[in-house]
């Protein structure tokens, strides 16, 4: 697979809550979102953030596979649905990630493989860090 040479984009997101109400995020690009965690609120939960920051990085990375591969002009359109299964032992966490491509366009079901496999497990950096083990670096204030 080709070096990707990808522009850097600044990334990061802050999250603000109160004593009442909910989560807050903006991201280092001014992108805003609030977070809901009742199950009748229609938004996006934290859980619902993860496997959306999946599907989108998995969608944006087999699009970049199929160019590469030059194949990218006999594709209609990518889909990444994405869900998952909790642990129902130890930390609460994900435990398995179901995830469901779809590609649609003028190629065979080799090619079809070919571009999930590189985006899964070359090109998608969430897919990657959620397979691998990052490391966490905290601090603690009472900034204002």
């Amino acid at each position: 697979m080709a070096d990707l040479k990808a522009r850097p984009r600044p990334t990061g997101a802050t999250a603000v809550l109160g004593r009442m109400g909910f989560p807050h995020v903006t991201s280092t690009t001014k992108g805003e979102i609030d977070i809901v965690t009742a199950p009748s609120h229609p938004g996006f939960s934290p859980l619902d953030l993860l496997y959306a920051s999946l599907s989108a990085c998995l969608v944006l990375s087999a699009r970049i596979a199929a160019s590469q591969m030059g194949v990218l002009d006999r594709i209609t359109e990518i889909t990444a649905d994405v869900t998952g299964e909790k642990a129902t032992e130890g930390l609460s966490r994900v435990a398995k990630f179901n995830i469901a491509f779809s590609i649609k366009g003028d190629i065979d079901e080799e090619m079809r493989e070919k571009i999930v496999h590189a985006a899964e497990d070359e090109i998608c950096t969430v897919s990657n860090t959620i397979r691998g083990n990052a490391d966490f670096s905290t601090t603690i204030s009472d900034r204002a």
